[in-house]
């Protein structure tokens, strides 16, 4: 496992989230707004949200309606539009501040484990990992996890794996190293330092 760890600190050295969020609340509603879309589209779409609405009470007060024209192009629009103002008037309810606290987080409408993860991890350095469409699939190929494994096996597996280790920079170099290198289609794999372990070069 020294072998994954090294090459994605030589490959990713500074990862960070791509989502762009200037608030707490920001970064929860960004992250169920991705969900089965590109952060780089999400970051379109938060880009014009947040400014038309600039506080949670905002959102919560939002028309649903206008919050479905202007989340329309992530998919999945009309369930997107309404948690996020369902969100937006829990958070309000339990004093506008997004807690450390994973049985509230999770129960946020639209928000399950892997965005908890993800917000905990970001927001308060919990040495927690999300498993995500990227984080799966590199797990699977380097064969950390098993074809068959859902994503809460995979977790399991990557905290066995990875044990001591800052899992919060992990968590976002495995999302980097799987949306930019070992990509779902096309991966690049001619350079990659771990090809002697990736499962793609036993198929």
């Amino acid at each position: 496992m020294d072998k994954i760890i090294s090459y994605l600190e030589e490959l990713i050295p500074n990862p960070r989230c791509e989502l762009n969020y200037n608030k707490d609340y920001e970064l929860v509603i960004a992250v169920m707004l991705s969900s089965q879309t590109t952060d780089k589209r999400v970051n379109e779409v938060t880009k014009i949200l947040f400014k038309k609405y600039p506080t949670l009470e905002s959102l919560a007060k939002a028309n649903v309606n206008d919050l479905k024209d202007i989340i329309r192009p992530l998919g999945n629009f009309n369930k997107k539009a309404l948690n996020v103002k369902l969100i937006s008037e829990k958070l309000l309810t339990d004093g506008g501040k997004v807690r450390n606290d994973r049985e509230f987080l999770e129960s946020l409408p639209g928000v399950g484990r892997k965005t908890t993860n993800v917000v905990l991890g970001i927001l308060y350095n919990e040495n927690v990992i999300a498993v995500d469409t990227h984080v799966a699939r590199v797990s699977k190929r380097l064969q950390i996890a098993l074809e068959s494994d859902n994503v809460l096996e995979i977790e399991k597996k990557l905290y066995k794996r990875f044990s001591g280790e800052e899992l919060v920079k992990l968590h976002h170099r495995l999302v980097l190293f799987g949306r930019y290198y070992c990509k779902a289609k096309n991966p690049l794999c001619k350079d990659c330092k771990l090809k002697d372990i990736c499962k793609r070069s036993f198929d």
